[in-house]
């Protein structure tokens, strides 16, 4: 069996730091906010060359209190992709504000530029780009329209990891960045973890009070916070991960390279440009007949997944916003979707072989 992920093999290589840092952890008694958050937050912005990195308990955590660190009118419409996880759509709705879906593109699965100003209203006041798979969005037309109508820039960098967009990295493209390490991420932590990068002081400086109940100072509460700490273990870990991530990065990029030179036609893959170093979080081709694909390969001893089998507008927690609304791009790419496998724990042998199987389909 080719599994689409086996994480207890892409920690392997890990596991004895992980045991002695875990022995370091206990002896010490310090379990939140210690030092192992600083050195994690400390590194994770030297490696981006932001100023401030804020570690925080999860992804939505992290796009929820970015957002809320603008500090926008009650109400304000954001700009998302209608194809994105339901968390960046969540993240705006708990921020107080209205999601405006706006359709991908179908080459890059990501927002498409060119549709971004037929949503904008008076009311609009952020765009919150999601680098979908592994791939940036292309950054510089949506910078541009932001700047001419004065809205903020907001990044959901969870599947893109060391992923660069004309050479500079994502997290570093917009006002703030926001970023998840759950388990199956390139950069994943042993449980829930997330972090936000921005280069303002005052956003960082409020960020850090924010997920700390609103405290700068113990039992002092300067506004109305949330308890989101980044878990001090979990920052441990990821602080021994971080260093090999540029090798993470070049094995997917190893395995996406076999299926890019070897599936045959029939299948839809991803773009490639010179412009956009993807990172391949999630290796997805299209095909017309998914569902049967995806069973073939499973019947063949190959795991799949798909990201993701329901458009937003579809989910029943989101009717309210999006109820007889059709997104007709988003809903053909969630209907032919399929992730392969694309992971640390795959080598050569294991793409090929599916490979072999995906071109006898």
């Amino acid at each position: 069996m080719i599994p689409y992920d086996q994480l207890s093999k892409v920690n392997l290589p890990y596991q004895a730091d992980f045991e002695q840092a875990f022995r370091d952890f206990l002896e010490k008694g310090w379990y939140i906010m210690g030092e192992g958050l600083k050195k994690f937050e400390s590194q994770l912005a030297d490696y981006h060359g932001s100023k401030h990195a804020i570690g925080v308990a999860n992804g939505l955590d992290a796009l929820i209190l970015a957002i809320k660190v603008l500090n926008l009118p009650a109400g304000s419409e954001i700009i998302v992709p209608s194809n994105t996880y339901i968390a960046s759509i969540l993240a705006i709705i708990h921020a107080g504000h209205q999601p405006v879906m706006v359709e991908p593109s179908l080459q890059t699965y990501n927002i498409d530029p060119s549709l971004i100003e037929a949503s904008i209203t008076p009311s609009t006041k952020a765009i919150l780009v999601v680098h979908l798979y592994g791939k940036c969005c292309d950054m510089d037309p949506i910078n541009h329209i932001a700047q001419k109508h004065g809205l903020a820039v907001i990044e959901d960098g969870a599947q893109s990891h060391d992923a660069r967009y004309k050479g500079r990295l994502a997290g570093t493209l917009g006002d703030l960045a926001a970023f998840s390490f759950y388990p199956s991420k390139n950069l994943g932590a042993l449980g829930d973890a997330g972090a936000i990068l921005t280069n303002e002081d005052v956003y960082a400086t409020s960020l850090r009070s924010m997920r700390n109940y609103g405290s700068h100072q113990k039992y002092q509460n300067d506004q109305v916070g949330f308890n989101s700490r980044l878990d001090e273990l979990q920052a441990i870990f990821l602080s021994i991960k971080l260093p090999y991530l540029a090798a993470i990065t070049a094995h997917k990029r190893d395995l996406a390279g076999l299926y890019l030179s070897n599936l045959k036609s029939d299948f839809i893959l991803p773009v490639v440009d010179v412009d956009y170093e993807d990172v391949y979080h999630i290796f997805n081709i299209r095909h017309p007949r998914r569902d049967a694909l995806k069973a073939y390969l499973l019947e063949n001893g190959v795991g799949t997944e798909i990201h993701y089998p329901i458009a937003p507008n579809h989910q029943k927690a989101l009717a309210p916003w999006f109820e007889g609304r059709s997104f007709p791009i988003s809903e053909e790419i969630h209907a032919t979707t399929l992730s392969l496998p694309c992971s640390a724990c795959h080598d050569a042998l294991d793409i090929y072989r599916v490979i072999e199987l995906m071109n006898a389909f």
